[in-house]
């Protein structure tokens, strides 16, 4: 639902980590892929002169009307689309771009979502199931909730909120649905706490939170949106171009991780081979071997920053 009045609060994290590493060419051009509240792209199309080009991308709806207000500015040189960042490839050639200098993407949700209330995002306040990334999508948390089995739900719960009651709450939520559906966050949270033991409840974070996590996960795709996009993404990249991506938990750093690290060596030969005769040639270089993290003042500033890690790869044609 867009709020036509309220404002889109979003604190870009690791921010200028960011604009350090995708060493910004004036003339250049640059992909946000999830383009959010504009508060990377903002820096970004700063650095850049008239020559130079910057593709926002974003699926919120939301997001694109406050990015467009934000950048208006800079509308000469900036290109807004309302899509995935899975479609990057159709985005540029729709836009007649054969390769460009930097690619960022912020894998986290953004306050504003988790701060209006109806999009059901968060679990501190009621309101219908939805967790819609892109409000165009017909299925919501609802239907994951309702609609999924018994085993399903355990396996999401397990493999992407990384629940060590997964379940027991997969059993609970299946309970409660029986006798009624289940339509509102505050329901939601009520099967989780009744399967979670109460000593765990009082000394853990909240007991909601890694549910929510794997069912916003589940219900947009994340994981594999990710893991699809990365090739084609550095595969866009011209020579010396960098792919900036920040992740928050470690599902998305560990997809983050394994792809440039086989982007980087490819090969597939044993190791007692002299000479590699598989063919395949690296793509270029990882100059993160361990992650960027948000400095202790950032994290202090803004606390969903913590679990922030920055990870850059760099296209070098061989």
């Amino acid at each position: 639902m867009q709020q036509e009045n309220k404002p889109f609060r979003h604190i870009s994290v690791l921010l200028e980590e960011c604009i350090r590493e995708l060493n910004i060419k004036p003339n250049g051009i640059y992909v946000d892929g999830t383009l959010g509240g504009a508060g990377h792209s903002g820096e970004i199309v700063k650095k850049l002169t008239q020559n130079g080009r910057l593709i926002g991308i974003d699926q919120d709806a939301d997001a694109i009307r406050a990015a467009g207000e934000r950048l208006s500015p800079f509308a000469d040189k900036v290109t807004i689309v309302r899509n995935n960042y899975c479609n990057i490839a159709d985005i540029m050639k729709e836009q007649n771009i054969s390769g460009v200098d930097g690619i960022l993407l912020d894998l986290g949700v953004s306050s504003y979502q988790l701060d209006t209330v109806e999009r059901g995002f968060s679990y501190r306040e009621d309101a219908p199931l939805d967790m819609r990334m892109d409000d165009r999508s017909t299925k919501t948390a609802k239907d994951i909730v309702n609609g999924y089995s018994e085993a399903e739900l355990y396996r999401i719960i397990r493999d992407y909120g990384e629940d060590s009651f997964a379940k027991n709450i997969a059993k609970h939520i299946v309970r409660m649905r029986s006798e009624k559906p289940i339509e509102t966050t505050f329901e939601l949270t009520e099967a989780i706490k009744a399967a979670i033991p109460a000593k765990i409840r009082m000394n853990g974070g909240h007991p909601a939170k890694k549910t929510f996590q794997a069912i916003r996960i589940e219900l947009n795709h994340e994981l594999e949106v990710l893991e699809r996009s990365l090739d084609t993404m550095i595969d866009l990249l011209n020579d010396g171009g960098r792919l900036c991506i920040i992740t928050f938990h470690s599902l998305e750093d560990r997809i983050v991780k394994v792809n440039f690290k086989r982007n980087e060596n490819p090969c597939t030969c044993p190791p007692s081979f002299p000479v590699c005769i598989c063919g395949k040639k690296s793509k270029g270089v990882q100059l993160t071997r361990k992650p960027i993290l948000p400095s202790e003042e950032e994290m202090e500033a803004n606390s969903r920053s913590k679990s922030a890690k920055l990870r850059v790869f760099e296209k070098r044609i061989q």
